[in-house]
């Protein structure tokens, strides 16, 4: 799967080091899914340029979604095992 644009519906709020947002409902492809919790968050750093990526579920696929620039992508979804 390649890299796509996503639509985030709503956000859930958590306060770990700073408040931050985390997506809690997404669409991709006219698909809309929920995520059961706020899942595992990266930060990665490129000099100033900072790459939010999250492993985030539904209970039954696993998401890696990715925000640079305030712009969100999916970059892949893979099924639980």
């Amino acid at each position: 799967m390649n890299c796509q644009d996503i639509e985030i519906n709503a956000f859930t709020f958590i306060n770990k080091n700073g408040f931050r947002g985390v997506p809690q409902t997404i669409t991709v492809e006219n698909q809309r899914y929920s995520f059961v919790d706020s899942g595992l968050q990266y930060l990665i750093k490129k000099g100033q340029h900072l790459i939010r990526l999250f492993d985030m579920t539904d209970g039954k696929q696993l998401f890696r979604l990715r925000c640079e620039d305030n712009e969100w992508t999916l970059v892949n979804i893979k099924a639980l095992p």
